[in-house]
């Protein structure tokens, strides 16, 4: 099966084709209209950074199950060890009969995730959940209720999640009313900062806002967390200046509130380290607690909650957790991912990425007047584009048209932010030179495509 994982993206049925066609009747029929699709096709198998669908087309993917695909489709040492755990058992539930995969993987977090202090790791089955378990803990222990995220932030889809999620569309639409306690404060995108405001101004004009936020909009003394992304997902891959974060810590130390950094979608080698918040220990700024999830376990639903061990130990025995938290197949699958990130050194695979990609890019906006801005950490890379530079007015249909062109080539991509006109590129971190140049090649014929029509 090695000449998938080596392959190009080649088109032999229109897409959707047949096979497809008649899934897409049967989905219709059966699936809530709710739980969207992107691509009108169907995988059959996966390698790497490339699937076939179940009509025998090659797809190159650059979203990587919205980031889940870090180390890619089927790594063979990765289905090794799953393998050797579903022939053990599948289930005992860690709240019952205890397993070591475990406390392994959460003595592994531990070691590797940013903080100079002692570490606990819990472990449950998604980002929504991870953020959930971080709000209890985080009230449990400063014995506080109210919660601080920001505009733009995504952090799930549960009734408090979703609370904490700034996008109305899709999100939250028609689905409150929200959890009380949770308050949102301005996120500094740098690119839409108020007109006015130079661009080497733009992080004091927003530090200035968070103060006033604080000393305005809410009670410091009743703040239990702040939850910010080290880099904005959903809202459009916005990297948070550190020179905010470092307001925001000194802001958190000087009041008793706790600082969580959510890195669900950034963590795992994805920005060039294998943490975002390690550009933040670079500057000797800490979280109290981070959530990861989505390339922790390949594919295996998994995510982690990590922070200093006083505050992971304040919830009462049997008050955090759940009955498939932290599966043993999951767990196996998350270590033998970390070994081999580590080993392979994926976060300079990453950074080798970003150097293709934002050279391309870069180019690419200088000819392409619908790029408005090129943004990201490592190889997390959001594409902004606008039909007038001046006024930033969004080409969310342009998006659109851009993302349907490349699909109907080969190539798998995602939009995001609030406006819905930010390509984002998530590619599987063993993307080979080859495929990756071929997927900017089929990007930009179909930016160039699409900028005549406009």
């Amino acid at each position: 099966m090695t000449e998938l994982r080596n392959s190009l993206p080649k088109i032999t049925t229109k897409i959707p084709g047949p096979k497809a066609k008649e899934l897409i009747k049967l989905r219709q029929d059966n699936v809530p209209v709710g739980v969207s699709s992107g691509v009108p096709t169907f995988i059959e198998r996966g390698e790497g950074a490339m699937f076939e669908d179940v009509d025998g087309n090659i797809m190159l993917d650059f979203v990587g199950g919205i980031g889940v695909l870090n180390i890619g489709y089927s790594n063979p040492e990765v289905i090794e060890v799953v393998k050797e755990q579903v022939s053990k058992f599948f289930h005992s539930s860690i709240n019952v009969v205890q397993y070591e995969s475990y406390v392994r993987l959460a003595e592994k977090l531990n070691s590797i995730i940013p903080g100079d202090f002692k570490k606990k790791t819990m472990f449950v089955n998604s980002g929504s959940e991870a953020l959930e378990n971080a709000v209890k803990i985080a009230r449990k222990y400063t014995k506080r209720t109210e919660i601080v995220t920001f505009t733009g932030g995504f952090h799930g889809r549960t009734s408090l999640t979703m609370a904490m999620t700034s996008t109305i569309k899709p999100y939250k639409l028609g689905f409150g009313p929200f959890a009380p306690g949770v308050h949102q404060a301005e996120f500094p995108y740098i690119y839409r900062r108020p007109t006015g405001i130079a661009k080497e101004n733009a992080v004091k004009y927003y530090i200035e806002k968070l103060k006033n936020f604080f000393l305005e909009k809410i009670n410091v003394e009743d703040v239990a967390a702040v939850v910010i992304e080290p880099l904005q997902g959903e809202g459009g891959f916005l990297p948070t200046p550190i020179e905010y974060v470092r307001e925001l810590r000194r802001i958190c130390d000087e009041n008793g509130i706790l600082l969580v950094c959510d890195e669900v979608q950034s963590g795992y080698c994805r920005t060039g380290r294998m943490f975002a918040s390690e550009y933040w220990a670079d500057n000797g700024l800490y979280a109290d607690i981070i959530t990861s999830a989505k390339s922790l376990g390949a594919g295996m639903p998994i995510s982690a909650v990590t922070g200093r061990a006083e505050i992971m130990d304040a919830s009462q025995a049997g008050g955090i957790g759940g009955t498939y938290a932290g599966n043993p197949i999951a767990c196996v699958s998350a270590l033998k991912v970390i070994e081999i990130m580590e080993r392979d050194n994926y976060a300079a695979k990453s950074n080798h990425i970003a150097e293709i990609a934002m050279d391309r890019f870069n180019k690419m906006k200088e000819k392409y007047k619908i790029i408005g801005d090129v943004r990201g950490l490592g190889a997390m890379i959001g594409v902004e584009f606008v039909t007038d530079r001046v006024t930033k007015e969004p080409a969310s249909k342009e998006v659109k048209s851009i993302i349907k062109e490349c699909n109907e080539n080969g190539l798998v991509i995602l939009n995001c932010g609030v406006r819905g006109n930010t390509l984002r590129f998530l590619m599987p971190l063993c993307i080979t030179d080859e495929q990756l140049n071929a997927g900017l090649d089929i990007l930009e014929n179909a930016v160039s495509i699409v900028s005549i029509k406009a």
